[in-house]
Formats: structure tokens, C-alpha cells, sequence
């Protein structure tokens, strides 16, 4: 349980890899890196990716078995899109907040990497590998070296495009990303809680007030 097993470690960092390609929190570290220091936003996913799967290794088990994974990704799916209405909040001027932003970057991708892990997929693979193998460091370092594999792919990824695009568009995009990865996540869970008909229902109010919030934010940003 506590000594390093080569085998675990392997099996971790590979199939968490392969889980976390083309998956949404890879999309969200390549979004945050078209705006910020790629290195902070590293750091942060590292940080967040570290506490989480720890987490999960450790207490996973207990904690899914008190609260339904489906309980979890919903309230995950709902602070995704919460995350990308505020990431069209109209921006301050560059000079008023120089001493706190060092810390809001890496706060801000922390949290909503933490968060986004909720109920994904490579967090359940991170469940299951520590069952499987029983031996929670082996399986915590390489799922987190993992991640940092393939999410340091999709920043590298984010850098080119900021370089390239224009801040504005990329601000729209990352949050159209949280937005849209925010609905999915619901559309998977909720069915099954409360039924088609009062899902359509919630999705339909919870969709007209993500435009409306859109619309306001979009009229205080030209004002």
C-alpha cells in the first residue's frame, strides 16, 4: 500500500493520458492558457489535479458511496457554466489589480480545474485504479503526471492560439467552451434523477437564463 509499485505507476499515467485527451478539462487548461501565463496555469493544474485525485484515491470510494457521482457531476456541470458566464464579466483596467492577479490566476484555473474533475472521467479511472491496484501513491503520482502530459499538450496548444487570435474572441470561446461543456454535463445526469419531461423543463429555464445573463453582460460590455 505504501511502497512504489512500477506497474500501478505505469498503468496510472497511461490510461489517465488517454482518458484526458480530447477531454473537457484539457479544452478548459488550453482556454485559460490562450489568456494567461501558461506557466501559472500549469501550476494551477498541477495543484488542483494533485488535491483532487488525492481525494479520490484516498476517500473516493467513501465519498461516492455518501453522495451520488451523479449528485457530484451535476453540481460540477452547473459551476462550469458558472465559470464561463463570469469569464465575460467586463474586464478592469490592467492597472488596478497588478498585486492580487498573481494569485487570481493561479486561484481561479485551480478551482476550476478542481471543480471540473468532479464526475469525469479520469477521476473515476483514478477510483478504479486505486482499487485495482491498492496502492494509493503509485497511482496518485502517475495519474497526476498524466494529466500534466496531457493537459501541458493542450496548453501549449492554448499559447499558439493566444497568440494568434484576438483577446476577445478568445474570451468568448473559453467561456463558450465551459458553457457548452456545462449543458452536456447536465443532459448526462439529470434524466436519469428527475425524469425527460422535467429535465426539458430545467434545461429549457436554465438555458434562458444563461442568455439572459449573457445578454446583460454583453450590454455592460459595450456601454
Amino acid at each position: 500500500m505504501l511502497g512504489f509499485s512500477l506497474g500501478a505507476f505505469i498503468a496510472s499515467f497511461g490510461l489517465i493520458v488517454l482518458a484526458e485527451m480530447g477531454d473537457k478539462t484539457q479544452f478548459i487548461a488550453m482556454s485559460f492558457a490562450a489568456k494567461y501565463n501558461p506557466y501559472k496555469v500549469l501550476f494551477a493544474v498541477f495543484l488542483a489535479t494533485l488535491a483532487n485525485f488525492a481525494i479520490m484515491v484516498v476517500i473516493g470510494q467513501l465519498l461516492t458511496s455518501v453522495l451520488p457521482i451523479d449528485v457530484i457531476s451535476l453540481a460540477a456541470s452547473l459551476s462550469f457554466i458558472g465559470f464561463g458566464l463570469w469569464m465575460l464579466r467586463p474586464e478592469k483596467p490592467k492597472g488596478e489589480n497588478v498585486k492580487v492577479s498573481r494569485f487570481g490566476v493561479v486561484g481561479t484555473v485551480g478551482i476550476a480545474f478542481f471543480v471540473a474533475e468532479f464526475g469525469d472521467k479520469t477521476q473515476l479511472a483514478t477510483i478504479s485504479l486505486a482499487a485495482q491496484y491498492q496502492n494509493a501513491v503509485s497511482v496518485l503520482i502517475g495519474a497526476t503526471l498524466g494529466m500534466l502530459v496531457a493537459d501541458g499538450i493542450g496548453i501549449g496548444v492554448g499559447v499558439i492560439l493566444g497568440k494568434n487570435i484576438p483577446e476577445k474572441i478568445i474570451k468568448w470561446v473559453s467561456a463558450a467552451i465551459f458553457i457548452v461543456f456545462g449543458f452536456v454535463g447536465i443532459v448526462e445526469v439529470l434524466p436519469s434523477m428527475i425524469g425527460l419531461a422535467a429535465s426539458a423543463v430545467a434545461l429549457t429555464l436554465l438555458g434562458v437564463f444563461t442568455a439572459l445573463i449573457i445578454l446583460l453582460v454583453t450590454r455592460e460590455t459595450k456601454m
